[in-house]
């Protein structure tokens, strides 16, 4: 069997504590009776003032649940809407055919030549007022056109009858 060899300092360290053993269990003893005094100190807190202490608790426990039902109850709540449209690219196409305005869509769907006509211009951008003064009526009259128009198409907006009507081959 090898002797153990130690370095220097482990030397020195093992003939100090070796030196000063006594006062070094002295120091441990004195520090456990004072956490067992502490800790008999607290427990007298503890006894002395329960109701107080479980007041405090209960009051902890009902902030912390009413700071959480609060946060909850005025996060705004957001609903995202996603709206999936197919997209056609245009390519270059040597001849395109002709428009041919779909007779059977526009009979089934009971668009009159009037309302046809304020859904082409519709299509082309106008305003109700510019529509008014294209055909030579009064605006309310455009307006009437229009919601009659979106009754009859089964839409909700300008741009969803244009939509719809362009799917019908009812305009361009």
């Amino acid at each position: 069997m090898k002797p153990v060899i130690f370095p220097t300092g482990q030397v020195m360290l093992l003939k100090s504590i070796s030196r000063h053993k006594q006062t070094i269990l002295y120091g441990l003893s004195m520090a456990a009776l004072l956490v067992l005094l502490r800790w008999l100190q607290l427990r007298l807190i503890i006894l002395e003032h329960a109701f107080e202490l479980y007041a405090a608790a209960i009051a902890i426990i009902f902030t912390a649940l009413g700071i959480w039902l609060a946060l909850r109850l005025t996060k705004p709540k957001v609903r995202t809407v996603i709206v999936e449209k197919p997209v056609y690219l245009e390519k270059e196409i040597p001849a395109t055919p002709p428009f041919q305005l779909n007779e059977k869509a526009l009979n089934q769907s009971g668009i009159s030549k009037r309302e046809l006509e304020v859904l082409q211009l519709i299509a082309e951008g106008c305003s109700n007022q510019e529509i008014a003064d294209r055909l030579f009526v009064s605006l309310n009259t455009v307006k009437t056109h229009s919601s009659n128009l979106f009754v009859k198409l089964d839409v909700k907006r300008r741009i969803q009858a244009i939509e719809k009507a362009k799917q019908l081959n009812i305009i361009q």
